[in-house]
């Protein structure tokens, strides 16, 4: 997979908090691959949530069950509180 996110708007973004003072050239590129990273990992625990559910597409409530199924995605428990459960199969 790959995938890139624009370092540029990861720059903007940064410089948009007040705390944020200068911003050297190579972190916007490090946030960028940390996203990419971070981004094929939870897709990856979805698509085996997927998988175990014989679907062919990932859905919210895949992200979910695998938010919920890694204890290293906890941080993401209270956004996904919204999304409906996936109904057993």
């Amino acid at each position: 997979i790959k995938t890139k996110f624009p370092v540029a708007r990861i720059k903007r973004i940064m410089q948009a908090d007040e705390d944020v003072g200068k911003v050297a050239q190579v972190t916007p590129v490090v946030v960028s691959k940390a996203l990419e990273l971070f981004m094929v990992s939870l897709c990856d625990k979805a698509a085996i949530q997927a998988r175990m559910r014989n679907s062919k597409r990932i859905t919210a409530g895949h992200l979910k069950e695998a938010v919920l199924n890694e204890e290293q995605f906890d941080f993401l428990t209270d956004i996904i509180e919204k999304v409906p459960d996936i109904p057993p199969p």
